[in-house]
């Protein structure tokens, strides 16, 4: 199976921020509360920000390529049986090729940074 380049990460300014500190991005509270950091791919961003970040701004999109992620990087099925990027352990703020800020409507939308493939 191929693999996109990038998969990206959604987290709150004030994590992000947090993690750009510590030097590590060890994720929100559903990423301790499940077990990994969730990723998405680029065809799977926008369902994400509409089901869990629904009226949120602030938030902060990083970008990381997949090959730098080694064998932490694991490919699970979930939502609708889709298989989505996990990362088991920390996410180095140094891998994060790009950042961007984010906000999502009342009623879901958020328009992708250019850029996001």
């Amino acid at each position: 199976m191929d693999h996109p380049e990038l998969i990206y990460k959604i987290a709150t300014n004030e994590v992000a921020e947090a993690s750009r500190a510590a030097g590590a991005f060890t994720g929100m509270p559903v990423d301790a509360a499940d077990g990994y950091v969730h990723f998405s791919t680029a065809a799977q961003l926008t369902e994400t920000l509409r089901l869990h970040f629904k009226g949120q701004g602030d938030l902060v999109l990083m970008a990381v390529r997949t090959a730098d992620l080694g064998s932490a990087l694991r490919w699970e099925s979930s939502r609708g049986g889709a298989l989505f990027p996990h990362l088991y352990g920390p996410l180095p703020m140094s891998q994060v090729v790009r950042e961007a800020t984010v906000a999502v409507d009342s009623d879901g939308n958020c328009p992708l940074p250019e850029g996001v493939r």
